[in-house]
């Protein structure tokens, strides 16, 4: 516990100095406006990071994740270009995610290769086929001036009122679910945490909730992204903390042959983890193909990277078996905010390229320090 408490705090700080830097450097950088963009590169980087969490957990990894995202946000694109409805080009973009995903999760088990090199071909392969969908041209996800589901995924918002309603919604669930936490551990006769740790263990989140909204209905509202992220991170978390499949990622992560012994299906909970991280390339692709409101060459390069560093900044072993969904969503928010500040200032590519590769091998440094103290 104690290394993980140190890990936080130093966290919490490396977050608020990366803040303070960039709004030193240029005042823009709290700007609502800002901060509304923060908030949907934030979302985008989270969501694809959930994905790769669950990979992760069971000792595996993926490192085509930024091509798929690339991949399927085009393939949508096109067929939407071909005046294909876009409900009906998004499906088809989804189906082909999770397909993929399930096939590599598939040859990883049942052919003992190693996830490395599959999801490393797959990262060549999802490229190879972005630039062929799109022809190496750009498309745009907005035709003729008209709006359409895909296109309005990053320009919708929710109104003021509509904001403070799902943040009521969210207020009162999280009271339920503490109490209820609480009285099922009085119920099986376990430790409880005293009731002042109780409340504030509610109240921070409640505090950062309220704060969100009012930050972000100081320009257009909340972002349609920010509620997808937030409908994702509850179901990862659920499904990760609450469910015999999530209990079981863990428990492979932590030994997968003690596992197999223990009558854990392992091969079909890993090709499951595979699948549902094919259900948030879909969904990153989408919002990113979306925000750069086209499709181009470049989308979804190197997001794998962010993607990794967001979940092993946020405490995920990539060894598997550790980790939660607050860590993942903090180490994204780190990862954009760094991300955002050096694309205000216009810092060079090669200096983000930089900064980039540091972030993600301090992440690595620190998972392996902190494995070797426990």
């Amino acid at each position: 516990m104690k290394s993980l408490s140190i890990r936080d705090f130093s966290l919490a700080l490396a977050l608020v100095a990366v803040v303070a830097f960039f709004a030193w450097q240029s005042p823009v950088y709290l700007d609502p406006r800002n901060l509304s963009n923060l908030a949907v590169e934030f979302s985008i980087i989270a969501v694809l990071a959930l994905g790769v969490f669950l990979i992760l957990l069971p000792g595996q990894t993926d490192l085509s994740t930024g091509s798929g995202v690339g991949l399927f946000g085009g393939v949508a694109a096109v067929l939407i270009s071909h005046e294909i409805p876009a409900p009906a080009a998004m499906g088809i973009a989804f189906v082909g995610s999770v397909t993929l995903w399930a096939l590599m999760g598939l040859l990883i088990v049942k052919q003992r290769i190693p996830a490395f090199i599959i999801t490393l071909a797959g990262m060549l392969v999802f490229r190879g086929l972005h630039w062929l969908v799109i022809q190496n041209n750009t498309i745009p996800v907005k035709f003729a001036n008209q709006d359409n589901l895909m296109s309005a995924l990053t320009t919708w918002y929710l109104p003021p009122w509509a904001g403070w309603a799902v943040a009521a919604v969210v207020v009162v669930v999280l009271g339920i679910s503490a109490l209820k936490a609480r009285a099922r551990r009085r119920e099986h006769h376990l430790t409880l945490t005293d009731p002042e740790t109780a409340f504030a263990g509610w109240i921070i989140p409640v505090q950062l909730l309220v704060l969100l909204v009012v930050v972000l209905n100081q320009f257009n509202g909340v972002p349609l992204p920010v509620l997808i992220l937030g409908v994702t991170a509850v179901t990862v978390y659920i499904l990760s903390r609450h469910t015999p499949f999530g209990r079981h990622l863990y428990a492979i992560g932590g030994n997968a042959e003690a596992s197999r012994v223990s009558g854990i299906p392992v091969e079909r909970t890993i090709v499951m983890a595979f699948a549902l991280c094919g259900v948030t390339v879909a969904l990153t692709g989408f919002l990113q193909t979306a925000y750069a409101g086209a499709s181009t060459a470049t989308i979804g390069q190197y997001l794998e990277l962010d993607a990794i560093a967001a979940c092993v900044i946020g405490g995920v072993s990539l060894s598997g078996g550790k980790g939660t969904v607050a860590g993942v969503l903090f180490g994204a928010l780190i990862m954009t905010a760094l991300l955002n500040g050096m694309t205000l200032l216009a810092v060079n590519p090669e200096m983000k390229f930089i900064a980039r590769g540091l972030v993600l091998a301090l992440a690595v440094w620190m998972d392996v320090a902190l494995s070797k103290r426990r």
